[in-house]
């Protein structure tokens, strides 16, 4: 069906109905625009919750259970599940409200320049009629003028009073009215032929194909109101599959809670390692000066002890039912029960040899430098070298003599621990090395597991942390130093492209714009993270939803 056979004489009607069109355009696209800042604020709300209920420093205990870390991974994959809305808005900004307020302006102005040439070809037309109307007229008033001239003439021929001349001046005006009149006869049948041409080619060539330029508008505005209500459901299905991730990120959180690992971690957390007391014996004050009591006993430490009432070993025996006052906290961690000083003093040790291998890795890695520059004087001074290996000896040095400080007195608590098994303590160590913090949340781990309540109090675990920090600023400063060359060593395996910005504020993690291109050097082990490298100083981890990445073969194949 064509507009241009059909509504031939709907010009006005078809103005209105193509006007409308493009107003239900631009109404649908106020619509989206409101979809979209809706799915804004939704996002922007379920980021601040997610933040709202992350740990918090004085909060990091809880990373110790697998209740606390299943809530926390539900809170970052909330903060993943809030991105994808904030995807939603981007996309109906950029695939449908972009395009349909561009596509408005197109069609007003095709609009406009088809009702212009419908309009001219009207205004053509009706000019047209109105000629022929003016022709028809003046041949109307020839004709008559020409009757009158006959009749006068015929009036005058037939007066014997009127004189020959007036009688031949009437018959010359009678033929000129007549000539005039044939000449507008002939005028008007010409003008009428012309018109009925351009009446015919109006109405069936003119006015249908304006109608059929304007029905293709009209159509295609259809159409594109079509694919933009399908895109509109579209954004939405493009991000269920990564929802879905994020959900059932959730449900294996859920499902990753142990509740007899939490409670041995209980055990971990506060066991102190104290015997309980021994019976209490009878006293027989009967005897003087004859009273045996029990050298586990209570009794036993007040009687014996009272000179020494201040002595570490008087408070450490009665240490289940007293407070250790506030205070600075020893180095030796002696203030602590046995278990738990036990468990401080081997992770003390275990960060100084940690401490100790970055140096020694640094010291191997700048001798190999050294002897290159033998090799090759061009490329370096190998004196240059020297006095940043005597530093790095130094520091191993002092290193060295620390741990030997804290392997001295983990030798003398595991002295007097009631259970002094290797088998126990490697146990100990490979449950606490399976509940340490991933590396975006991590924040001294070791500092948390000073016990509160009977034991110790939170000023003191505050002070003994500062106090560690004070131990070594130098073995810290070295340390940090080679971090950053231990991670440069890190082959790529690929690379990625930001499909969304981050903003990387914890720690460990990286700032990221999208669209930037990076290198991968290290794949996701399952925790949503991937760890990237901008430059050969800058490097972290990033959400792997936010990123495409593209694995060499060498790597996907390893």
């Amino acid at each position: 069906m064509s507009w241009g056979t059909e509504l031939w004489d709907q010009f006005d009607n078809l103005e209105k109905h193509t006007q409308w069109g493009i107003d239900f355009v631009e109404k649908y696209t106020k619509f989206v625009k409101e979809r979209s800042e809706i799915e804004l604020n939704y996002a922007r709300q379920m980021r601040n919750l997610s933040k709202k209920y992350q740990p918090k420093k004085k909060d990091e205990d809880e990373n110790k259970y697998t209740w606390c870390r299943a809530f926390h991974s539900t809170l970052n994959e909330l903060n993943d599940y809030a991105g994808q809305h904030e995807v939603i808005a981007e996309n109906m900004m950029s695939q449908i409200i972009a395009e349909l307020t561009r596509y408005s302006q197109e069609i007003k102005t095709e609009r406009k320049t088809h009702f212009h040439d419908g309009r001219k070809a009207q205004q053509h037309i009706e000019a047209g009629w109105k000629q022929l109307e003016s022709c028809k007229r003046k041949f109307e008033r020839d004709c008559k003028e020409a009757d009158r001239a006959q009749q006068y003439f015929e009036k005058m021929d037939a007066d014997i009073n009127v004189t020959k001349a007036d009688v031949e001046k009437a018959r010359q005006q009678a033929q000129m009215r007549h000539q005039m009149a044939s000449d507008s006869k002939s005028e008007y049948s010409s003008y009428l032929q012309k018109f009925n041409q351009e009446q015919n080619e109006h109405y069936y060539t003119i006015i249908p194909n304006i109608f059929q330029k304007i029905q293709a508008m009209e159509e295609k505005r259809i159409e594109r109101m079509g694919e933009s209500l399908k895109t509109f459901a579209e954004v939405d299905r493009q991000i269920l599959p990564i929802i879905g991730k994020c959900l059932d990120g959730m449900t294996q959180a859920a499902e990753s809670i142990e509740s007899k690992t939490d409670s041995s971690q209980v055990i971990e957390s506060y066991k102190s390692g104290f015997e309980p007391p021994g019976d209490v014996e009878f006293e027989d004050y009967g005897q003087a000066m004859k009273r045996t009591v029990s050298e586990t006993s209570l009794t036993n430490s007040r009687s014996e002890n009272k000179p020494e009432r201040s002595s570490k070993s008087k408070t450490k025996t009665l240490w289940p039912f007293i407070k250790k006052n506030k205070g600075s906290n020893p180095e030796d961690f002696s203030h602590l029960p046995p278990e738990q000083r036990r468990k401080k003093l081997q992770a003390k040790i275990d960060d100084i040899n940690k401490d100790i291998q970055k140096e020694m890795d640094q010291r191997d890695a700048l001798t190999k430098m050294k002897e290159v520059y033998i090799k090759n004087p061009q490329m370096g001074d190998p004196n240059s070298v020297d006095p940043r290996l005597a530093e790095i000896a130094h520091n191993i040095e002092k290193l060295q003599v620390e741990a030997q400080k804290f392997e001295g007195w983990l030798a003398e608590v595991e002295g007097r621990m009631p259970v002094k098994s290797d088998t126990s303590r490697r146990t100990s160590t490979v449950y606490e090395t399976q509940n340490s913090t991933p590396p975006t949340n991590n924040n001294c781990a070791q500092d948390r597991e000073s016990p509160d309540g009977s034991y110790t109090e939170e000023p003191s675990s505050e002070v003994q942390t500062s106090n560690e920090s004070k131990v070594q600023p130098e073995t810290a400063e070295s340390g940090d130093e080679f971090d950053d060359a231990e991670e440069d060593m890190l082959p790529t395996i690929g690379t990625c492209k930001a499909l969304y910005p981050f903003e990387g504020h914890n720690e460990g993690t990286i700032a990221i714009t999208e669209g930037e291109l990076l290198y991968v050097i290290e794949e996701d082990k399952g925790d949503g993270w991937t760890r990237v490298r901008r430059n050969e100083e800058e490097e972290g981890y990033v959400p792997t939803s936010y990123v495409e990445v593209f694995l060499d073969s060498n790597a996907k194949d390893s």
